[in-house]
């Protein structure tokens, strides 16, 4: 039975690999880490009580007066957590007041002309200066604002200069919490919703001169990602900690990952180091996520020899574009001789996902980070690379494959590809054999208009998947494969596309269970990135060795 120490580790390890390339960019840029002020904030939360459900958590936000939200302003979803608190909280049919750090007080009748309506969020965007008073992305804040408007009776502004200088930052504190005792006076039958910096958060600051101000009102700190706490929930037994109670009056939720957290960041300060025209640089994020993945798998990326490890990968590294354009992208994959429609393809998965990794042209081609497509085409280039097919596609060669060999090497991509992206962000979602089961369920009507197939179509593709679990469970009991997987796997486009990626992702939850319960060691996971699969059988027969391996009886934890 895996210990929670060992299910920590587990859950863990490749994200602090990852983590230590990034801190040391930062501390080298942002040297404020050890003032006094921010090491209270991390000293101040060390463990927690207990785990909370989702209906505690949602009892403790309304049973509020005022909520004192931790933000980590490079992080979108930070800014994305507090519209979906105003949300909830507003159903509940009592009046929400939002009051933001972002803002200046001194910039309110601004703030009143656009929830007014009289100005657009341009011209709001242009008058409090954000771009160069605040500085970090407008698109979450800008989604906050869309909410505020929407759901709250009012929005504040809570700020005040200096905002850079730390020797000021108990000043701006207690001028936020005379701000909020305002507003309370102001909506007495109101919630206070505040979002706040979170190193604002600790006890001895913005919570201790706001009970001076309040003493009677029912206050909740509510942080975000904190990372001692983070990590600690990651030893959990359940698969996703979604909040814990640190102590009465506190709870601390986890909406996203330390590594995509501190990942924004580090794109602020690159945003930061150039021209407010330029897009952020991508390519350091996505050297560090395959640096991650590959000091988790034990490969050396400046290896000299063959044997176990791609010579000299470090060479293999792949080109990195940001924001590309469209024409740009095309002309590069038609001198590949990639399809017209192959080229839509591409186009579409990047404007859907932000991310992709074409391995025909060894390339990123990235519009922003979101951490789980990037770290699942990590993965893609990784196995490309460790199993030769880079090398391979270079120089042409390789065995005539038919179609059911291309029908499994594309769903054993997309099992190392998902299970990698586990790896490094362990919140994404599983994807379990009966979800399936969900999707017979889908109106005609549903299915028509949210997908491009037919509802003829989308049937077969789920009874395809269906079979082919129960297949590969029980193959030996089958005389030969069923006709309705020989007539799947020769699909094309978007239906090839789907299939394999739903078998890959289904294939790629039950390796990183049977890794986290300790069913397969590390060395066998490794092992798989090496394997070649650009020959007849090799990858069909791969697939049925995982699924075996991977559903093999419980045995001894092995790190």
């Amino acid at each position: 039975m895996a210990t929670t120490y060992t299910i920590r580790l587990r859950r863990s390890a490749a994200q602090l690999h990852a983590l230590e390339g990034v801190e040391r960019e930062i501390r080298a840029s942002d040297p404020n880490g050890r003032r006094k002020y921010l090491r209270e904030f991390v000293q101040a939360f060390s463990a927690y009580e207990s785990v909370m459900k989702a209906g505690q958590l949602q009892s403790a936000l309304a049973g509020a007066e005022v909520l004192l939200i931790g933000d980590y302003h490079a992080l979108p979803a930070s800014q994305r957590f507090a519209a979906g608190v105003i949300e909830k909280l507003a159903a509940g049919g009592r009046p929400v007041a939002l009051a933001l750090e972002m803002f200046f007080a001194r910039d309110q009748h601004i703030l009143d002309e656009w929830m007014k309506g009289e100005i657009d969020e341009g011209e709001l965007r242009e008058r409090v200066r954000h771009d160069i008073d605040w500085g970090y992305d407008w698109q979450p804040l800008g989604e906050l604002l869309q909410t505020a408007r929407a759901h709250t009776i009012a929005l504040y502004g809570l700020d005040c200069m200096p905002r850079n200088d730390l020797r000021k930052i108990a000043a701006r504190d207690r001028h936020a919490a005379a701000k909020i005792a305002e507003i309370r006076e102001r909506h007495p039958g109101a919630r206070v919703v505040v979002l706040f910096g979170e190193s604002h958060l600790a006890p001895s600051h913005l919570p201790l001169q706001l009970r001076s101000k309040c003493p009677d009102a029912k206050i909740l700190t509510v942080l975000q990602n904190v990372d001692r706490l983070y990590w600690q929930a990651a030893g959990e037994r359940r698969e996703k900690v979604e909040a814990v109670r640190v102590s009465p009056g506190v709870v601390c939720v986890f909406s996203s990952t330390p590594l995509e957290k501190y990942e924004s960041y580090r794109l602020c300060i690159e945003r930061w180091r150039r021209e407010r025209s330029a897009a952020p640089d991508l390519a350091p994020s996505i050297y560090n996520l395959i640096d991650a993945l590959l000091r988790f798998l034990n490969i050396e990326k400046y290896a000299t020899h063959n044997g176990t490890q791609p010579r000299f990968l470090v060479d293999m590294l792949p080109e990195v574009h940001c924001r590309a354009s469209e024409e740009l992208l095309g002309k590069l994959l038609r001198r590949k001789g990639v399809s017209e429609s192959e080229v839509k393809a591409l186009l579409a998965r990047i404007e859907a996902s932000g991310a992709c990794y074409v391995p025909a042209l060894n390339a990123f081609f990235g519009r922003g980070l979101q951490m789980v497509h990037g770290a699942e085409e990590t993965a893609h280039f990784i196995h490309h690379a460790c199993r030769g097919a880079l090398r391979r596609a270079a120089a042409e060669q390789g065995e005539a494959l038919d179609q059911q060999d291309i029908f499994y090497i594309r769903v054993l991509e997309d099992t190392l590809g998902y299970f990698g992206s586990r790896v490094l962000y362990p919140a994404r979602p599983a994807v379990r054999e009966f979800d399936l089961y969900a999707l017979y369920a889908q109106p005609r009507e549903t299915v028509e208009e949210q997908t491009i197939y037919g509802y003829r179509e989308y049937l077969e593709m789920i009874d395809f998947l269906v079979l082919h679990k129960d297949y590969e469970l029980n193959y030996r009991q089958y005389h030969q494969m069923p006709s309705l997987l020989e007539e799947g796997m020769s699909y094309s486009g978007g239906r090839f596309e789907y299939m394999t990626r739903q078998l890959g992702y289904m294939l790629g939850s039950e390796l990183y269970d049977a890794y986290i319960c300790g069913r397969v060691a590390k060395r066998y996971i490794r092992s798989l990135f090496f394997r070649v699969l650009e020959r007849p059988g090799a990858a069909r027969q791969l697939y049925f060795s995982i699924v075996r391996k991977a559903r093999s009886p419980r045995r001894r934890l092995m790190v």
